[in-house]
C-alpha cells in the first residue's frame, strides 16, 4: 500500500499541492496542523484566495446591467464560471447552471418552486435513509404544507441503499426521489444512474444532492438523466457562500421564480411584473459576485490535477487508513460499503467521540465528531454519533499515521 501511494504522490506531487494550501502550513496546540475534516469544507488553493483578491482589487463592480469597463469585466468573469460549472458537470446548456448559496438553498430552491408547484396530497416523496438534513427537512416541510408522503428507502448494515426495497417503493404515485450521490456520514456512493433510471420509469423526477461527490467522482448529469444536481462551491476547493444548482431546462422554465428583486425580472409595473429567462429568474439580487468568479478557479484546480488522478491517490489514502485503524482496540468502522468516497467514520465502545474529539485537537489533529447533520442514520445505526476523518488530494500517509498515534493515546487514556 505504501509503493502505491508513493508513485500516486510522485505522479501528483503531493509536496507543491500541499505548497498551494497555506492553511496547511500551520501549528495547532503547537504541533502541525493535520487536517481531515474535508468532508465538512476543503482548504482552499492560492489560485482561489488570488481570484477573490483580484476581484476586490481590481473589478469590483455590480454585474450585467453596468456599462463601464469595471462591470463588464466582472459580468464576464462571473459568466465565465456559468460555463465552467456547465462543462464541469456535463450539463448541456448554460442556461441550466442556476447559483446559489450552497447545496440546501439549492434544495429549498427546488422543494419552494417545482414542490410547490407540483406536489399534492396523496403524492409520494422517497429519501434515503443516509440523507443530510439538508436533503430531508426541505421535503418534510413542503410534504407538511402539500399533505404529501414520505417514505425512506432503507440501507443495510453496510451503509448500502436497498435497491430491490427501492424499486418496491416506487409507484405512480411517487412524484420526486431525492438522494444523496455520496454520504457525508459513511461515505457510500450510490448508483445515480440506476436510480434515475427506475424513477422515470414512475414518472417520477430525481434530485440529486452533489456535496460530497463533486470534488472526488465525474459528474454526468446529462448522461445520467438527471432532473436536478445540487452542490457547494466550499467542498470542492472553493469559497463559502456559493453553490450551484443544476435543472434541466425543460423544468426550470416551468418553475416560478424563488425570489423577487432585480435581475429575475423581465418588466415591472405598478400592477404586476414579468420574470426574467433562465438563469437569472433564478438569481434575484446582487450575486454573491467574487466567490462564483473564484469558484471557477476552484474547478480549474480540480481539472488541472484530474478526477481519477485525484480519485485513485484519495482512494489510497482511504485503504491505508483502513489498514492501520483497523486493528485499534475497541474501534468499529461505521460504513462499510464496497463504492466509497474518502471517508470513513468510527466508533469506540468507551470513549465518546466529542472526547476522542478534544484529545486530538491537542495533537494538532482536525478531525469532526457528532451525528455529521444526519441523525436519522445515528438512529438506524442504533448509535448518537462518530469520529469522522475525511481526507483530500493535499492529505499524506504520514499525516494518517499522525491520527493512528492520536488514538493510540487516547485509548490509553481510557483503558
Amino acid at each position: 500500500m505504501g509503493t502505491t501511494i508513493q508513485t500516486l504522490e510522485h505522479n501528483l506531487d503531493i509536496a507543491e499541492i500541499r505548497r498551494q494550501f497555506p492553511v496547511l502550513n500551520q501549528q495547532v496546540n503547537d504541533k502541525p496542523l493535520v487536517y481531515l475534516d474535508n468532508a465538512a469544507t476543503t482548504q482552499k488553493p492560492l489560485a482561489v484566495i488570488d481570484a477573490l483578491k483580484n476581484y476586490y482589487q481590481k473589478d469590483n463592480a455590480n454585474i450585467h446591467r453596468g456599462i463601464h469597463t469595471l462591470a463588464e469585466r466582472a459580468t464576464a468573469d462571473f459568466e465565465k464560471t456559468r460555463d465552467a460549472v456547465k462543462t464541469f458537470i456535463g450539463a448541456e446548456y448554460r442556461e441550466e447552471i442556476i447559483f446559489t448559496k450552497g447545496t440546501t438553498e439549492g434544495i429549498n430552491l427546488v422543494a419552494q418552486t417545482w414542490g410547490r408547484a407540483n406536489l399534492k396530497e396523496g403524492d409520494e416523496i422517497l429519501l434515503s435513509a443516509m440523507e443530510h438534513h439538508s436533503n430531508m427537512v426541505p421535503w418534510q416541510m413542503i410534504a407538511h404544507e402539500k399533505k404529501a408522503l414520505i417514505k425512506i428507502i432503507p440501507i443495510n448494515d453496510a451503509g448500502e441503499l436497498l435497491m430491490d426495497e427501492y424499486e418496491q417503493l416506487l409507484n405512480s404515485r411517487t412524484k420526486l426521489v431525492a438522494v444523496v450521490h455520496a454520504s457525508n456520514a459513511l461515505g457510500t456512493i450510490n448508483p445515480i444512474k440506476q436510480i434515475v433510471q427506475l424513477a422515470h420509469r414512475h414518472g417520477a423526477v430525481v434530485l440529486i444532492d452533489g456535496a460530497q461527490s463533486t470534488s472526488h467522482l465525474d459528474i454526468a448529469v446529462s448522461d445520467w438523466s438527471a432532473d436536478f444536481f445540487v452542490f457547494s462551491g466550499h467542498k470542492v476547493y472553493g469559497p463559502t457562500g456559493v453553490g450551484v444548482l443544476y435543472g434541466k431546462r425543460a423544468l426550470l422554465e416551468a418553475m416560478p421564480p424563488y425570489q423577487g428583486g432585480g435581475e429575475m425580472i423581465g418588466e415591472v409595473r405598478y400592477d404586476g411584473f414579468t420574470w426574467n429567462e433562465l438563469p437569472y429568474k433564478f438569481e434575484a439580487g446582487t450575486p454573491n459576485i467574487a466567490d462564483v468568479i473564484a469558484l471557477k478557479a476552484a474547478l480549474d484546480f480540480i481539472d488541472v490535477l484530474g478526477k481519477q488522478n485525484i480519485r485513485s491517490y484519495e482512494n489510497s489514502l482511504l485503504q491505508y487508513a483502513y489498514s492501520k485503524l483497523e486493528h485499534l482496540e475497541g474501534l468499529r468502522f461505521i460504513g462499510t460499503a464496497k463504492e466509497k468516497v474518502s471517508i470513513q467514520s468510527f466508533v469506540f465502545n468507551d470513549i465518546h467521540h466529542q472526547d476522542l474529539g478534544i484529545i486530538l485537537d491537542k495533537e494538532g489533529i482536525a478531525i469532526r465528531t457528532g451525528h455529521h447533520c444526519t441523525q436519522p442514520l445515528m438512529g438506524r445505526l442504533a448509535i448518537t454519533g462518530t469520529s469522522r476523518a475525511s481526507f483530500a488530494v493535499y492529505n499524506t500517509i504520514e499525516e494518517i499515521d499522525r491520527l493512528e498515534a492520536g488514538l493510540k493515546k487516547a485509548i490509553k487514556l481510557f483503558r
